[in-house]
């Protein structure tokens, strides 16, 4: 069994800034893609940075420049650095990740969310 959980998100004013771990535990061969995703009340969840298994990096258009996705490869973990955070950028996060439970196996696994919200 695999678990992704998520932390860090919280309350923080606009400009401030929050660090999402994203930790995936379990009976893992290897953590290939992972992204990380954001919905707001009333609004479908939509992709806000990913990350392959080669460290390449892309972001949507709305958080270039002030988002940063890593990855700790020894740790399973996946962090998203926010930086200058808008009112805009409230929502529940979620982790999604392509978990290959052996060499030929992946299963595409979500977490359980973790709530931002920026007050402005």
């Amino acid at each position: 069994q695999v678990r992704l959980v998520e932390s860090g998100g919280g309350l923080v004013q606009t400009g401030g800034s929050l660090r999402l771990s994203c930790a995936a535990s379990g009976s893992i061969f290897s953590l290939n893609a992972v992204g990380w995703y954001r919905q707001a009340p009333g609004t479908r969840r939509a992709l806000v940075a990913a990350i392959n298994s080669d460290g390449i990096a892309n972001y949507a258009d709305s958080v270039k420049g002030r988002f940063t996705i890593s990855r700790d490869i020894a740790n399973h973990t996946v962090y998203l650095q926010m930086n200058s955070l808008k009112p805009e950028d409230t929502a529940v996060y979620y982790c999604n990740a392509e978990v290959g439970i052996s060499r030929k196996t992946t299963y595409d696994y979500w977490g359980q969310g973790t709530q931002v919200t920026v007050s402005s």
